[in-house]
Order: structure tokens, then sequence, then C-alpha cells
């Protein structure tokens, strides 16, 4: 059996070390480059942040693997857990200054999240969450909103940089929620709107062309939060699986509906 309790304090200890780094170059000069488009920022915060995670991970849990977004797999030692790292999601909004930003970290078992932890450290606002913990934002317990109609739902989503093809499938979900919540926000960090669903400040998200490291973690938080989380075709989550569902679990069947009706009108 896990120690879950040393696991999350060691994944908390790394994200507010890796938002301190952010905090120090935020609002200054940054070297910026691209990854695979134009779109898709890297800094010199994006690649300390990660590496003080994975020294932190690996001086602790050495013989665990890790899988951060700026190195790729890395660290593999065949084990059953595998920490999965976003070491500043929502890079964009840091070159702008735009506070809305945040270090993810997840943990997955033998294929099953069980740890997620997201550190906002602009609002100084920690969201974490363990198997069978319950979620938590700083030290006080998080639940999902009661919200059961999508006509009161505050709904969020995000378009993945330089891919035109999502932009424009994701295009046709957007027009057709606007229609049916009562607003539709695009802040920019899927990390960070997946933990707004479980604080009940969102009631439902969607999102096309993610990376395991973006979901990870904010996907044990919502689940934990009382919400529910799956790929637009499944009754589960794989994070792997390249879009996510997430909501507050009342409105999980209605967002679907809408997906697939919009899916196959676009077949």
């Amino acid at each position: 059996m896990e120690n879950i309790e040393k696991l999350l304090e060691i994944a908390k200890e790394a994200a507010y070390e890796a938002g301190e780094i952010q905090l120090s170059y935020l609002g200054k000069k940054l070297k910026i480059e691209h990854k695979s488009n134009d779109f898709d920022l890297v800094t010199e915060a994006d690649k300390q942040s990660e590496e003080k995670i994975m020294s932190i991970i690996s001086t602790y849990f050495p013989e665990h693997d890790i899988l951060g977004e700026e190195t790729g797999c890395h660290r593999e030692h065949n084990s059953e857990y595998l920490w999965v790292v976003d070491p500043l999601d929502g890079t964009t909004n840091f070159t702008h200054n735009f506070p809305h930003f945040a270090v993810s970290i997840g943990l997955i078992k033998n294929g099953k999240i069980i740890m997620g932890v997201v550190y906002d450290c602009c609002k100084n606002e920690l969201f974490w969450a363990a198997e069978g913990t319950g979620a938590y934002l700083n030290s006080e317990p998080i639940q999902t909103s009661k919200v059961e109609e999508l006509n009161g739902s505050l709904l969020a989503t995000g378009f993945a940089p330089g891919k035109p093809e999502s932009l424009e499938e994701n295009l046709i979900y957007f027009r057709e929620f606007i229609h049916l919540g009562q607003a539709i926000r695009r802040p920019g960090a899927a990390a960070l709107d997946l933990c707004y669903v479980a604080a009940g400040r969102l009631d439902a998200f969607w999102e096309l062309n993610l990376s395991p490291w973006d979901v990870a973690g904010g996907a044990c938080i919502v689940r934990e939060a009382g919400g529910k989380v799956t790929n637009f075709d499944s009754g589960g989550f794989d994070p792997y699986g390249k879009n996510i569902l997430a909501t507050n679990g009342l409105l999980h069947d209605k967002m679907k509906e809408v997906l697939h009706s919009c899916k196959n009108k676009t077949a």
C-alpha cells in the first residue's frame, strides 16, 4: 500500500518550488522558443520548473517513472508509478503576463490516476486530491456545483494551439454550447479549468487534442470533488485519449448528447 500522504507531500513541495520559479520570471523579458508550431511556446521558466519538479520527485522516489511535457518520457524504470508533469500549463498566458497558468502534477499507478496537484502561484491556490481523500483548495474541501440544466451553466473550453482541424471541430461544439449554456469561458489553462469545475466555479469543461500532462492532475481533483470525467466517446477516462469532458456529474449526459450530435453532423 502506497503512503499517499508522503506522495502528496512531495507533489505539493514540487508544485510550490516550480511556482516560485515562475513568479521569479513573471513580468520579465523572456526567451521564447517554439515547439511544434508558431503557437506552441516554451520558455526558460517551463524548462527550469520541470527540472525542479523532476529533481524533487527523483530524490524521494528514484524508482518511479516520470513523463514531463518538455522532456518527453524521462527516467523510465518500468515502475508501476508514473508521474505526469506539466511544469507550466498556460505558457501563452504566462508570456503575456496574463495571470492564469499553473503547475500540474498527476500520479498514475498501474494505468489509474490516483493523485493530482495543481498550483496557481499568482493566486496562491493549491488544488489537490488523491484517491479516496476528497478534493481540496489549500486546506479547504471543495465540491462540484449542483447545476442541473445547461441553460444555467457556466462552461469552459480551450483550443489546441496551431491545430486547424481541431479548431474547426471545436468551433462547431462552441457554437452549439453558446446557445445552450448561460455563458462560455476560454481561460487558456486546461489544468485550472478542471480545478474550477472541481471547485464549482465552472459547471463543465470540454477540450480536444490534449496530452496526459494537461489533464492527469486535474482529472483526479474533479473526480474526488464529486464530478465526472470521461473522454467524449467512453464511460471512463483515458488521459491518452486526446479529448476530455469534465462536469459536475449532473450535466454529463447532457453535455455528451450535444457533443455526439455535433459530431454526427460533421461525419
